[in-house]
């Protein structure tokens, strides 16, 4: 299976609009990879969980199919886990999973 996940760390405004949910959603609607995983760690869990606009984002991922998962230490940390949890994100500790992605040579882009 080809999976990509992408590691959201910015807190960018412009790069989250202009790269990362249009790259994600027209990877999953163009079919150009067959899952596609996006995982909030640090800032972004704190720009997420604070403003509106990009909380829509996440949702459009996720109705698109877009696979969303957050770091839960970054998320209670900035004491945001209540907010990500009920748009749907996939809140739990990261470390773990994401070495497992790494050691499985799955794709991984960093923003």
């Amino acid at each position: 299976m080809e999976k990509l996940n992408i590691l959201w760390t910015t807190d960018n405004k412009d790069t989250v609009f202009n790269m990362l949910s249009m790259y994600a959603i027209n990877s999953k609607k163009r079919n150009w990879w067959q899952e596609v995983n996006v995982i909030i760690w640090g800032a972004s869990a704190k720009l997420i969980g604070n403003d509106t606009q990009i909380q829509t984002e996440v949702l459009e991922m996720l109705g698109q199919g877009v696979h969303v998962e957050a770091c839960k230490d970054c998320c209670e940390k900035f004491g945001v886990t209540d907010v990500l949890l009920r748009l749907g994100v996939d809140v739990r500790y990261m470390g773990e999973p994401l070495t497992g992605y790494l050691k499985a040579g799955e794709k991984i882009l960093t923003i």
